[in-house]
């Protein structure tokens, strides 16, 4: 309301043009809300859109395991391609491209062991690796996914090698099979610790 003078000009709002602003605006949230819906963004706490963390231990030993999938894959199709072909000459045609010495001790070694490889062995060596790719594939395919299936797989099957690799060692210690033992102990491990935090999570929430 508003007076100037004498005259008086009476400004009135009026009670429904009130409700049908206020109709309108709710609707535009609505209409946001049902845009959000269908284009399936999901809102949080915080900025209004839900982003799921992933682990980045998981993450890291779900890649190890792909890598040693592929690596695998390859000694795998390697030892069947050589199946119908000559191991000590294909060797020793590597050395002479490397330009190693023939007569060195490292390509000694290697011939001398090449020729007690049999067919039936470079079978069983590539049907060993093949199977070890899929099942690190598995592994590493479930833990990048975060699955807990995966999470006991991989824990299962890293004990179950533990005694070959502490056997190896006390055969014959390099650094090499140190590595991968300490690898393997540091990979269980945190798998162990992140599998009990998930479980005295998923009991917290229960309560």
């Amino acid at each position: 309301m508003t007076f100037t003078g004498d005259t008086r000009q009476l400004d009135v709002v009026h009670p429904i043009n009130m409700m049908g602003r206020g109709v309108k605006a709710m609707g535009s949230s609505v209409e946001l809300a049902e845009v959000g819906a269908v284009s399936g963004h999901k809102p949080d706490t915080a900025h209004g859109c839900a982003v799921k963390h992933h682990d980045g231990g998981l993450l890291a030993i779900g890649l190890l395991k792909l890598v040693e999938a592929v690596f695998a894959i390859l000694v795998g199709v390697g030892a069947i391609h050589f199946l119908h072909h000559d191991l000590a000459d294909a060797a020793q045609r590597l050395a002479v491209r490397l330009r190693f010495d023939l007569d060195g001790r490292i390509v000694t070694y290697v011939m001398d062991h090449l020729d007690t490889i049999t067919a039936l062995r470079l079978k069983q060596i590539g049907a060993a690796t093949l199977c070890y790719a899929v099942l690190r594939v598995t592994e590493g395919v479930g833990l990048v996914m975060e699955k807990i299936w995966a999470e006991y797989l991989t824990v299962g099957v890293t004990v179950s090698f533990l005694p070959w690799e502490m056997y190896e060692i006390v055969k014959r210690a390099d650094w090499f099979r140190v590595s991968v033992l300490v690898g393997n102990l540091l990979v269980l491990a945190y798998l162990v610790w992140w599998m009990g935090r998930q479980r005295a999570r998923r009991a917290s929430m229960a309560e």
